[in-house]
């Protein structure tokens, strides 16, 4: 039995990430992305790079990063990992520590000292847990993708490798998962816009999951359907607008 499997067992996990699952699905139809696809990533780029940054601490209004006047580091940072995202979608299933590296890289560049960038700081049982990650992430499965992506998420949350930027990192591991794993092969749902608007909740359950507990898991993952459910309603709106 692959060893996430259990987790679909839990109260009303299975049904909030179908309807996430389907709710993706729904948006990635819509009809404006047969011709302006490429805009409408580049603006769930933009929004995806302002909400996870806003979850590290760094709030700034959509429009005003979009001026470019805005030159707070952390956003600077989250700007620098959407933009490169899909160039990390092959390999992340095939060398997750290079791309975590490569993406601590870009969101740490003006945070942390330059000997610190990509060099995660674990102690020997992080270092197990990080191994494991990383053999989750290579590893093929029949579970959803999700399912899989919520745990990158949250273990990412949980392990902290990086001191700095840590949870840009972790959004963006998320994601990459989501479209590694065919959910979101184009990184066009706007999921963290779905974790920023529900940010108590995210805050709330991410530290949940650190217990392990059945209910703080069942708690992560079904906010986590919910944000990405949330995330994909933002990019059909967006689709709207175009």
């Amino acid at each position: 039995m692959d060893p996430l499997a259990p987790l679909l067992e839990l109260a009303e996990v299975a049904d909030a990430l179908e309807q996430s699952r389907a709710a993706v699905d729904r948006t990635l139809w819509h009809r404006t992305l047969r011709n302006s696809g490429a805009a409408v990533a580049t603006e769930v780029s933009l929004r995806s790079a302002v909400a996870s940054a806003a979850l590290d601490g760094a709030q700034f209004d959509v429009d005003e990063v979009r001026s470019g006047t805005v030159t707070d580091p952390t956003v600077q940072g989250a700007l620098r990992v959407a933009g490169e995202l899909p160039s990390m979608v092959d390999t992340w299933q095939k060398a997750p520590r290079q791309v975590l590296a490569r993406l601590h890289l870009l969101a740490a560049r003006d945070l942390a000292a330059p000997e610190d960038l990509g060099r995660p700081v674990v102690d020997s049982d992080g270092s197990v847990r990080l191994a494991t990650l990383c053999v989750l992430v290579t590893s093929q499965t029949t579970l959803p993708a999700a399912l899989v992506a919520a745990v990158v998420h949250g273990e990412m949350l949980a392990l902290r490798p990086f001191p700095t930027a840590a949870g840009v990192v972790a959004r963006a591991a998320a994601r990459l998962t989501l479209a590694a794993r065919g959910l979101d092969p184009r990184l066009l749902v706007a999921i963290d816009v779905g974790h920023a608007e529900r940010s108590p909740e995210y805050v709330g359950a991410s530290g949940a999951f650190t217990t392990g507990s059945p209910d703080g898991l069942r708690s992560w993952l079904k906010h986590y359907g919910q944000a990405l459910a949330h995330g994909a309603d933002v990019t059909t709106k967006i689709c709207n607008e175009i």
